[in-house]
């Protein structure tokens, strides 16, 4: 369930599933910020909870509240019962496991006053994996009647277990954000394979580029946390408090390597679906313009198949990244079954 609607249609999407009584279990709403991400969950909370609707569709569903009633009021306010808003409160600046476990627990109860319960994860790319780990039960199997939005500007970061388990909806001017340091990346990686990209001998000098950037990040995201962690401020705890903040240093960069690992792995897939409507003769579509001219030169000695399969065998070598297998290992074959 991955397919994304563009901004201009997310809301009348919503709309027409509400008219026709087949709103989602789970969504993820991706846009440029935050705050108009929240209002855009509040607006459907408020539509779903409304006790003096504007306008009703399937079955008597509200279409449009009226944002006076009392329901209303305490979803804009924050203070109604039945609505949950999970925001990342740990030291880490993560939602983590017992966050979540929390949540799931809630939305077993039965509602206190609404018809049914509502869960808003606000920054769902903060999800640390074990909270994405301990909801994924909650998000495959929701309780009756309840709805779980999770909010992100930045869905490369989130877990690929948590985005096929949502209906994506797009509320900003694009789908894709790609930060600077990526784009630096991909210029420079763009432009090694424009030379003799075909040999094994390039092929292996690409896969070091990658392991080397991917190497540097995780040294960065180490030296980042590890000045954060409490066990650099407290040296006299407790044997046992100190190993608990070491499993959550531990984890915590795990998670955030796998979040800056997809910026890069999302990127270069961007980069060949690029490679893809150049080939198509469709260049006014492309997501990175300034790689144009790489872009065009490995289209020129592609076919339309050949553009394609690189798509998919991508999109392979990023499943099998959330499995147990060997990064390194996954990363050589996945660009060795490149055709560039």
């Amino acid at each position: 369930m991955t397919d994304t609607a563009p901004s201009s249609s997310a809301a009348e999407l919503l709309r027409r599933s509400l008219a026709r009584g087949r709103l989602g279990h789970a969504y993820l709403f991706q846009g440029d910020d935050l705050d108009s991400l929240e209002g855009a969950a509040t607006d459907l909370a408020q539509t779903l909870l409304c006790e003096s609707p504007l306008e009703r569709g399937h079955e008597g569903q509200s279409l449009r509240p009226c944002g006076q009633c009392s329901q209303c009021r305490r979803v804009l306010h924050r203070t109604h019962p039945d609505v949950t808003w999970v925001h990342p409160e740990s030291k880490m600046r993560q939602i983590v496991a017992t966050q979540a476990r929390e949540v799931t627990r809630i939305l077993g109860l039965r509602p206190s006053e609404a018809p049914r319960k509502i869960a808003v994860f606000v920054g769902a790319d903060r999800l640390n994996s074990g909270a994405s780990n301990a909801f994924l039960k909650t998000l495959e199997e929701p309780p009756a009647g309840s709805i779980i939005l999770l909010l992100t500007t930045e869905p490369g970061r989130v877990l690929e277990t948590i985005l096929s388990r949502c209906l994506r909806l797009s509320f900003g001017t694009s789908g894709i954000r790609i930060a600077e340091p990526v784009r630096a990346w991909l210029r420079t990686f763009a432009e090694a394979a424009r030379g003799k990209s075909g040999t094994l001998l390039a092929r292996y000098r690409l896969l070091g580029q990658l392991l080397q950037t991917l190497a540097e990040a995780r040294a960065n995201i180490e030296s980042t946390l590890s000045a954060d962690s409490p066990l650099a401020r407290y040296g006299d705890a407790s044997p046992e408090q100190k190993d608990h903040w070491e499993r959550e240093l531990t984890a915590a960069i795990e998670a955030e390597y796998r979040r800056h690992r997809s910026e890069y792995l999302i990127g270069l897939h961007t980069w060949l679906r690029d490679v893809w409507l150049v080939q198509l003769g469709s260049p006014g579509e492309l997501f990175l313009p300034d790689l144009q001219p790489a872009s065009a030169e490995i289209a020129a000695r592609l076919t339309p198949q050949d553009a394609r399969l690189n798509l998919e065998a991508w999109e392979s070598t990023q499943r099998l990244l959330h499995t147990n297998v060997q990064e390194a290992l996954a990363l050589e074959v996945g660009l060795l079954k490149l055709r560039l």
